[in-house]
């Protein structure tokens, strides 16, 4: 019979969902286990094979852990808030609430085909006023804890196509990390969370979980702790690790964006003036090489507290705001950029006795700073705040959540700090929940990685609609057991969703506050030596190769290609091997199998076991594959294959093509339960003993042969030296006699002519 992927796939796809293999009950499973991929960003354009690699190999997890006896849940949901798909409304002209619609039809069409083992029954979508009443909901509780806050600062703005603000960790050397348009300063008032209240526990806490170490670090390196001390240079203070290099301080700069700036306009002429506000201007642009070498003395000195001298007061780029004070003491005999700028600028440099003991408090900084959650955008949930004039900000009261997002023609952005819902009218004036007086809503959307920073907790309530989830669930099932994503979220998404966990510990709603227990981190995939992007033109959609070749095809060729943890390169050459080797399996295992397994192919089946199961439980899959394809090389030499070879050899290849082998295992036991429940193999440490032993022989260093022996004597050293003289082209190089023999047990033995 010829195996018909389409066909069989397509069958046990209704069969599954019919029989609700991966539907666990949420209130009373014995074993729960939490499987989960990083929340997607739906993409009308569909589900390309980047996507399907890391769903796959989450997918591969459930199913593994599913067959040792865990009660898996595995839910899927669309991050479909935010500037990605509304930019890509944008790109095609469509209402980004319209394009939602279409690309949800056509994600979720993808990802059955695929064949994953998902919660269908539990699917989140961002844009559900379902969702974002909680998601707008959690705002509300953050203000009324004094975790967010509104103030006018000196912002990151995308002037690109995205027109909007952006947290620090949205921006790469200076540029979106979404469009790459050099990003400028803005001064704009914003909603910001106090996740730098929790810096220490977030940055403590890396040492206490199972993540890889990649995402740690770099973690590690965003929350940037140190400890020094702040030293007073007159009103101005500054933040040094360094406290013995003082009296080498011989000029002192700011931040453009210093607040002490407006005190020195107070103190020097209106030229000066105008020459500093000119310099601040420019400086709100990233300039890319330039950054960092220019800057302007401000006609103003402050005095030195170890030295006693007057020093002159500098702007310059390369201070920033986010780090200490937004001031440096600049000490140019000790460190290079210090002295490339006084060099540059003709400033006096002169030695430090490394030893200076300026009066300062000890203070520890760390670099992360608030996350700014207001984004001047459409897409998105509406901030749930009011102000009134006379009462200030206000929550809109939970009774009368979800604030609905209006639908609106102009929906773009405007790049004025303004969100399009600020010229709705309707949406915009309102009353004060507290006075009854008339009063203004907060026309901002909140930032898309604070619907994602919380989700999974959703996944186990979504039919819950009085509250924000089921406490009984919570406790069942969070933390996340294991967690598959892109390290690109490091210090975004992974970072917030700590956060959020933290902040849900403290409110009393959760005993725990870590999200997940064990993250590991997927490689990306190059397409014939190229990163896949849409601007190369080289991205791959899995549709036509499912179609050809079936999803379980495609499925186990994405995870042999690499390390999953390192990615790999698609060639369409490499599927077609892959495709080979599922069609000869489906042929072996069709044919008859016989009832007795022989001696010798039992050692094989356990030793495949046990690299299986490791290989599987370390995600190292590509390896688990060619184990499987070294053990049906085998079989394939056999005069039979016994029932209990194939029905092994099934449950084992399962996680990666779940649709053949629950065809071909339904096939051999008639009736039978779904092979995805059926029970993970066991190996048995009486087979992987070996009896016998290979020795290889050596002349003066040089392979000469090798002998096998029985493994219960290889100690016999006598018997290894005379079998190892009696090979013929050892004989011929020994003729003369040896000088000496080094045997090394059971594994060489070497002959000194």
């Amino acid at each position: 019979m010829k195996y018909n992927p389409s066909e069989i796939e397509k069958k046990w796809q209704e069969v599954w969902k019919k029989n609700k293999i991966y539907n666990p009950n949420l209130d009373s499973a014995k074993k729960p286990y939490f499987n989960l991929m990083m929340f997607p960003y739906p993409s009308a354009e569909g589900l390309h094979v980047g996507n399907m690699y890391a769903f796959t190999g989450s997918d591969i997890y459930g199913r593994f852990k599913r067959m040792q006896g865990f009660e898996v849940l595995e839910p899927i949901g669309l991050d479909g808030f935010g500037i990605h798909s509304e930019n890509y409304a944008i790109k095609v002209n469509k209402h980004p609430k319209e394009l939602a619609k279409i690309s949800e039809e056509n994600f979720y069409r993808q990802l059955h085909a695929t064949g994953n083992g998902y919660d269908w029954n539990h699917t989140v979508e961002t844009y559900d006023p379902e969702y974002y009443k909680w998601t707008q909901w959690i705002f509300v509780q953050l203000f009324k804890k004094g975790l967010a806050y509104r103030k006018k600062s000196p912002v990151n703005f995308c002037p690109g196509t995205c027109k909007t603000v952006l947290a620090d960790e949205q921006v790469i050397d200076g540029k979106c990390e979404r469009c790459g348009t050099v990003v400028e300063k803005r001064d704009l008032e914003q909603w910001f969370f106090k996740i730098t209240d929790y810096a220490e526990r977030l940055l403590s806490n890396l040492s206490q979980i199972d993540w890889s170490e990649k995402v740690k670090i770099a973690q590690k390196n965003w929350i940037g702790k140190s400890e020094g001390l702040v030293i007073s240079f007159d009103e101005i203070k500054v933040f040094t690790t360094r406290p013995e290099t003082a009296d080498g301080a011989t000029f002192l700069v700011l931040s453009p964006f210093h607040p002490y700036i407006n005190e020195i306009r107070n103190k020097v002429t209106a030229e000066k003036v105008k020459e500093i506000d000119d310099y601040i201007e420019k400086s709100k642009v990233h300039k890319g090489e330039e950054k960092g070498k220019t800057g302007m003395f401000t006609d103003f000195y402050v005095r030195n507290p170890v030295t006693n001298k007057n020093i002159p007061v500098w702007i310059a780029d390369y201070v920033l705001m986010e780090y200490g004070t937004g001031a440096i003491m600049a000490v140019p005999a000790e460190d290079e950029r210090d002295k490339a700028f006084a060099k540059k600028h003709n400033l006096p440099i002169e030695k430090t006795s490394l030893k200076a003991n300026p009066p300062g408090e000890k203070v520890v900084h760390y670099h992360l700073r608030d996350w700014l959650i207001s984004r001047q955008r459409y897409w998105g949930p509406p901030i749930p705040m009011i102000f009134c004039e006379k009462d200030g900000w206000q929550p809109v009261p939970e009774k009368d959540l979800p604030v609905l997002l209006p639908d609106v023609k102009d929906w773009k952005p405007l790049g004025t700090g303004k969100s399009p819902l600020a010229t709705v009218e309707s949406f915009v004036n309102t009353t004060c929940p507290k006075c009854d007086g008339p009063a203004k809503r907060e026309t901002d959307v909140s930032d898309t990685f604070l619907d994602s920073a919380w989700y999974f907790f959703r996944y186990t309530s979504t039919e819950e609609k009085k509250k924000i989830w089921i406490e009984e669930r919570i406790k069942r099932w969070l933390p996340v057991n294991m967690y598959i994503g892109g390290a690109e979220h490091s210090v975004l998404h992974l970072l917030y969703a700590r956060f959020m966990t933290m902040v849900f510990k403290d409110m009393g709603m959760i005993d725990f506050e870590e999200p997940f227990t064990r993250f590991y981190a997927h490689g990306l995939l190059i397409k014939e030596g190229s990163k896949m992007s849409k601007s190369k033109g080289n991205i791959v959609v899995p549709d036509a190769y499912i179609k050809k070749f079936g999803a379980d095809t495609l499925r186990t060729y994405l995870m042999f290609l690499g390390p999953f943890n390192q990615g790999g390169d698609f060639y369409d050459s490499g599927i077609e091997g892959i495709s080979r080797f599922i069609n000869r399996v489906w042929t072996m295992f069709n044919s008859k199998l016989s009832d007795e397994t022989q001696k010798e192919s039992i050692k094989w089946m356990h030793r495949t076991i046990k690299r299986v199961t490791e290989d599987i439980e370390n995600l190292r899959y590509n390896t688990a594959v060619a184990g499987l394809m070294e053990w049906y090389n085998f079989l394939a030499k056999q005069k039979t294959v016994s029932k209990e070879e194939a029905v092994t050899f099934l449950k084992l290849l399962a996680p990666f093509a779940p649709h053949m082998t629950e065809e071909l295992y339904s096939k051999i036991y008639k009736n039978e339960k779904s092979v995805h429940i059926s029970g993970w193999p066991q190996y048995e440490s009486e087979y992987l003993k070996e009896d016998q032993k290979t020795i290889i022989i050596q002349v003066n260093g040089k392979f000469r042969g090798s002998i096998t022996i029985q493994s219960s004597k290889i100690s016999d050293n006598k018997l290894v030296e005379d079998l190892a003289k009696k090979e013929k082209n050892v004989q011929s190089h020994i003729l003369k006699g040896t000088k000496k023999i080094i045997y090394v047990e059971g594994k060489v033995i070497n002959f000194v002519v």
